[in-house]
């Protein structure tokens, strides 16, 4: 069986994307910001941002908007369209789907139970979850494993979306996409196709494989130990801890509030795209479901790297990595905790996370003392278009991107 989930609900190599653009129409401009400073030597060139942002939106996106926070001083911009069929733009402050950004947050959600004493990370996971994670598994698979993706657990998305399971042949289709929209699944019936798949590796191996399936545990084993639902916990105890007013998990079907629609085209197979804003993320949960801002995960990842969400000794545990597999079996990246480096040459590593949902992609990046944020959202997904050898061919936007996200965080450094 041939599975090539590119980066569903999961991490994305940095500058790499996902979709075949339709013809974006030029749109007025949506406008850029900064507050807290004009000076281009304190670090943001708002010339610069503007210009790399209005790249991308050129390249083929229709819709991005982006912030960028340089200590008190704070850019944003946007650039595009939010609907391809009336025009309406993109502005800065929307909502977005953002993915897997979400392990970031039931990761913090975990560590603060460690701090508690209630979750030990090297425990097995079956001291908890026995009757999901059963037997020689649940013995043998720890927290720790879970949460840095080496339990060797498959990813479930190729059983819930069956139709793409052999992308990319002729026979795939993006039926699933079309027949999960109002599906309502339960986290264990997720669960359960990630356990009854042939596993991935065995526990503890390295490189590990990266898995949703990890995820969907995780925020189970919160449930199990908080005694309230993860949503109810992850709102009190990480989202309003960070001041996030913009961040919240979703209630039905729609993003309430501005949001862009959202285009997706699975690599071509979809075209033109088609807008799956409104979707029930269910399918994700844990592993992807949260909708936010940009500014709100600036904030948040500040907040997290500055100590105020978990002890400074475990966002330590939070950054030790180990190499990864990614859901296209062929990517290799390190991973810690819910958090990922981000190496830039020249510059230095970056840490955070990205995310993407069916139309939606996001990338969060904070600097390791936590005083400069970059958040970009765009809503096209997985433009790459793959070669008869099945190779992604090259496409402008992951040029553009990688541009704008070394203007972001980097300055001018050469």
């Amino acid at each position: 069986m041939k599975t090539r989930l590119v980066a569903l609900a999961g991490a994305a190599a940095l500058g790499i994307g996902a979709v075949t653009a339709a013809a974006v129409p030029e749109p007025p401009r949506s406008g850029t910001a900064l507050t807290g400073g004009t000076s281009p030597s304190a670090g943001l060139d708002p010339a610069r941002l503007e210009s790399g942002l209005d790249a991308v939106h050129r390249a083929g996106t229709p819709g991005v908007f982006a912030e960028v926070r340089d200590g008190a001083r704070v850019w944003r911009g946007a650039s595009g369209v939010a609907d391809l069929r009336t025009g309406r733009p993109v502005t800065p402050g929307m909502r977005q789907r953002v993915g897997s950004i979400t392990k970031t947050f039931i990761a913090a959600a975990i560590m603060q139970q460690v701090e508690r004493g209630r979750v030990r990370l090297d425990a097995p996971i079956g001291d908890y979850l026995p009757a999901l994670v059963p037997g020689d598994r649940g013995r043998k698979i720890t927290v720790r494993m879970l949460l840095n993706h080496t339990s060797g657990l498959p990813e479930y998305l190729p059983y819930a979306f069956p139709s793409l399971r052999d992308f990319p042949a002729p026979s795939a289709s993006g039926r699933s996409l079309d027949d999960n929209r109002f599906r309502r699944f339960s986290p264990e019936e997720l669960i359960g196709m990630g356990l009854d798949a042939p596993a991935a590796s065995r526990p503890g191996s390295v490189p590990g494989v990266y898995s949703n399936t990890n995820y969907l545990l995780l925020g189970r084993l919160l449930e199990r130990v908080t005694g309230t639902r993860a949503e109810t916990y992850i709102t009190r105890n990480v989202i309003r801890r960070a001041g996030l007013g913009h961040t919240a998990f979703p209630a039905g079907t729609r993003v309430r509030g501005p949001h862009p629609r959202m285009y997706e085209a699975f690599h071509g197979m979809i075209d033109p795209p088609r807008d799956y804003s409104v979707y029930d993320m269910s399918w994700v949960w844990m592993g992807a479901d949260l909708i936010s801002t940009t500014g709100d995960l600036d904030r948040f990842y500040r907040r997290l790297f500055t100590g105020g969400i978990v002890s400074r000794s475990s966002l330590a545990e939070m950054r030790r990595t180990v190499p990864v597999i990614g859901q296209d079996g062929r990517s290799r990246f390190d991973y810690g905790l819910g958090l990922r480096p981000f190496p830039i040459p020249g510059c230095g590593t970056l840490w955070g996370h990205d995310g993407t949902v069916w139309g939606a992609q996001t990338m969060s990046l904070t600097s390791a003392d936590g005083r400069r944020q970059m958040s970009l959202a765009m809503n096209l997904v997985r433009w790459t278009r793959f070669d008869a050898s099945g190779k992604p061919r090259p496409h402008p936007i992951d040029g553009a991107l990688s541009s704008f996200y070394r203007q972001a965080m980097c300055g001018n450094a050469p």
